[in-house]
């Protein structure tokens, strides 16, 4: 690894991955309208406050999105500035790796040095001049030859939902930005583990930002996931001609259905911190995943005592009440002697649960999908 504080930066391209469905904040969320395009905190979707924090580093139309056809006319027409065939649509959901590795065999062909940022579409930034230095520091160090980089969340309790990155030796920093090898990728841990990962001082939260070239990225699922590598590269040879959706609809759902974390990151680190190339970066930039009616209540509220009232021409009454969420849009809303509880109600749905069993929302999106047939309400 070479360093230094270079501040040109080599072409970078970043893939944002919306495909998903966002069960955890139903019923606002929608299959058809789901986490990504809704705007939960600040100003716009949280896709394109996405695309917004990207700005210093990539025009728009460097950007690619891969997502669902459920929400890919929705996504174009929030993001203007994004070219139209840049937002693709899987056939099937076959989890990060391919959504990943696509674009990567799309611009391998024609610039292999270019450097490939993977973003999820549905996460809060609240430091975005902290953000893009690190970003910068990452996209420099994935230019040089054939490193991955990864960003790291510093933990702040001993978190059981995220996976953990568990790092290594110091090295020279890139741009003032501190660097580390990465040791290995552990699970989600148990809550007794995570508490050993905090007092430990060396592990992070796996937040899903990566930074690699396209023929890095490339050449690592050839390595690693060696059947997938000839569909993605029939599919990238197709990409612009009238054959692209047939192609594309025939021979994405035949990829394995795997995470690019366990695809290619777990593989690479088992040959040891000082040969994998893989690199840690600190994201210490108030990150925050929103994963749930929980965590947004955390955002919005001033500590976790706080009752939030969220949507427009909402109005809150509380007495003897603290800790809830309620999102009720044009509704006066009255809290007595209750806490930890979230109400959400939209036109056709109410939700009814505690901030405690937030998580859990996804199980009534599936009871009302699998068991009662209610397609209309997800």
């Amino acid at each position: 690894m070479s360093a230094g504080n270079d501040l040109a930066q080599p072409k970078f391209v970043p893939v944002i991955l919306a495909g998903g469905s966002g069960t955890r904040f139903w019923p606002r969320s929608r299959r058809a309208r789901a986490k990504q395009v809704l705007t939960l905190q600040g100003e716009g979707s949280m896709i394109q406050q996405t695309v917004d924090r990207l700005a210093p580093l990539a025009a728009d139309e460097h950007c690619w999105v891969i997502t669902n056809h459920w929400l890919r006319e929705l996504i174009v027409d929030q993001l203007p500035g994004v070219l139209a065939k840049h937002v693709l649509a899987e056939p099937a959901a076959r989890n990060t790796a391919p959504a990943c590795a696509l674009p990567a065999f799309l611009l391998e062909k024609t610039e292999p040095d270019t450097v490939i940022g993977i973003f999820p579409s549905d996460h809060i930034v609240g430091k975005n001049e902290r953000f893009v230095e690190v970003l910068a520091a990452g996209i420099k160090l994935a230019s040089e030859g054939e490193n991955i980089v990864v960003l790291g969340v510093p933990p702040t309790r001993p978190e059981t939902g995220y996976g953990y990155i568990e790092q290594g030796a110091e090295l020279e920093p890139v741009n003032g930005i501190a660097v580390r090898r990465v040791k290995r990728f552990r699970e989600k841990p148990d809550k007794h583990t995570a508490e050993r990962f905090l007092a430990a001082g060396n592990f992070a939260w796996n937040g899903g930002i990566f930074l690699w070239s396209a023929r890095t990225l490339a050449n690592a699922i050839r390595e690693h996931v060696p059947d997938m590598a000839p569909l993605l590269e029939k599919i990238a040879a197709a990409h612009g001609t009238p054959e692209f959706e047939e192609v594309f609809a025939a021979l994405y759902p035949q990829c394995e259905n795997i995470s690019v974390d366990y695809a290619v990151l777990e593989r690479r680190s088992v040959k040891g911190e000082a040969r994998s190339g893989i690199y840690c970066l600190p994201a210490d930039f108030a990150w925050n995943d929103l994963g749930s009616w929980a965590s947004l209540h955390e955002q919005l509220g001033d500590d976790e005592r706080s009752n939030v009232v969220d949507g427009e021409n909402s109005e809150l009454v509380a007495i003897q009440s603290h800790g809830n969420y309620v999102h009720a849009p044009g509704k006066m809303v009255a809290l007595l002697g209750v806490q930890g509880l979230v109400v959400v109600e939209t036109a056709d749905a109410l939700l009814i649960t505690t901030l405690e069993r937030s998580q859990d929302v996804s199980k009534i999106v599936h009871t009302l999908h699998r068991e009662m047939g209610k397609e209309e309400l997800i």
